[in-house]
């Protein structure tokens, strides 16, 4: 703003030398001294206007650098404000990306278990054993018992008869399964041999389950097949009803973590109920006892209130007794001397 005040004066400046040099030049000393005059003035009017025009762009550049400072000011807070926004958030993105990275490690470590026949089993093997902890009493179960014909189940529930007592089984028919969830979409030929692999595998299991844990006179006549996946549960019951019909024929059931759970409680309340009715005479004969001595009490009460009542006899006799020592008292107390004595009363 100051070089283009310098620049106008200038400007003016040198017209005015113009102008005064010009008039000189045309006129005699008194136009020149009028000239003069104006020319004065007329710088005098300018210097004002310069003054006014200075104060004006003085105020105007004062004005404009606070409504600047303000402007920075607010843009500095808001730009502080996300700058602490934007790092929490990439703390949080930091927390994420941990516990996804740890997400990840245990997601490949059941995945290393999965691959791995004797793992997938140990870890079939390990769910039913925490289930069944959890539902039933330690009396009611045995885990890796062997039967009469060699053969060693995973779980053995130990009820009365009927129905005796019921094996578990746990399988894991991942690859069949991963198969089948693995072929593309529209391949028909392929979603074919997947699904006869499907129901190959599951009919295997319901053989061995059949063949191995159903034993005569020993387990119940129905055995419990455990699949550790409920998506394999889920797709099993949906898209191959006729391998489910398949197992109820063989008295095979399939049952899942949920169902299982499920299953778990009925038999705890069948054991509940074989307890009670064990107990159901040693209840009777407590109830008999205790009603002999309801009687006994009933009797030694009946006996209190005949004591009570003597008592109470004897009491009314001993007031009578009492009351005819006191008048006979008076009575001698008002007898006078020298006097013949009172006829005696009656005795009772």
């Amino acid at each position: 703003m100051d070089i283009l005040l310098y620049a106008f004066l200038a400007l003016i400046a040198l017209l005015l030398v113009g102008l005064i040099v010009l008039l000189l030049r045309r006129g005699d000393n008194r136009e020149t001294q009028a000239v003069r005059q104006h020319l004065e003035m007329a710088l005098s009017q300018q210097a004002e206007t310069v003054q006014r025009v200075e104060r004006s762009l003085r105020e105007q550049e004062q004005a404009l650098s606070k409504v600047v400072s303000e402007r920075l000011d607010r843009s500095e807070k808001a730009t502080g404000q996300v700058v602490t926004d934007l790092r929490e958030r990439l703390a949080r993105i930091d927390e994420a990306q941990r516990k996804i990275g740890e997400l990840s490690t245990q997601v490949v470590g059941l995945q290393e278990i999965l691959s791995n026949k004797q793992a997938r089993g140990a870890f079939g093997e390990v769910q039913l054993n925490d289930l069944v902890q959890s539902a039933l009493p330690p009396s009611a179960y045995e885990f890796q018992c062997s039967l009469g014909n060699g053969a060693r189940v995973d779980c053995l529930l130990r009820l009365p008869n009927p129905p005796g007592s019921i094996a578990i089984d746990a399988k894991f028919p991942l690859e069949s399964y991963r198969l089948l969830r693995g072929v593309t979409p529209g391949d028909s030929p392929g979603l074919a041999t997947a699904q006869r692999a499907f129901q190959q595998a599951m009919r295997k299991h319901i053989g061995d389950i059949r063949d191995k844990y159903i034993v005569a006179g020993e387990t119940a006549e129905s055995a419990l097949l455990f699949l550790p996946s409920e998506a394999i549960y889920a797709e099993l019951h949906a898209n191959f009803a006729t391998v489910v019909e398949e197992s109820y024929k063989a008295r095979v059931w399939i049952v899942s973590p949920t169902t299982l759970m499920a299953t778990l409680n009925t038999v705890r309340a069948v054991l509940k109920d074989v307890r009670m009715r064990e107990q159901a005479g040693e209840i009777q004969k407590a109830v008999g006892l205790m009603l002999d001595d309801v009687r006994r009490l009933d009797e030694r009460v009946t006996k209190l209130k005949t004591h009570f009542t003597q008592t109470e006899k004897d009491l009314r006799d001993i007031e009578t007794s009492t009351e005819r020592i006191t008048k006979r008292g008076e009575r001698i107390l008002d007898t006078e001397l020298g006097d013949a004595p009172a006829p005696l009363p009656p005795k009772v």
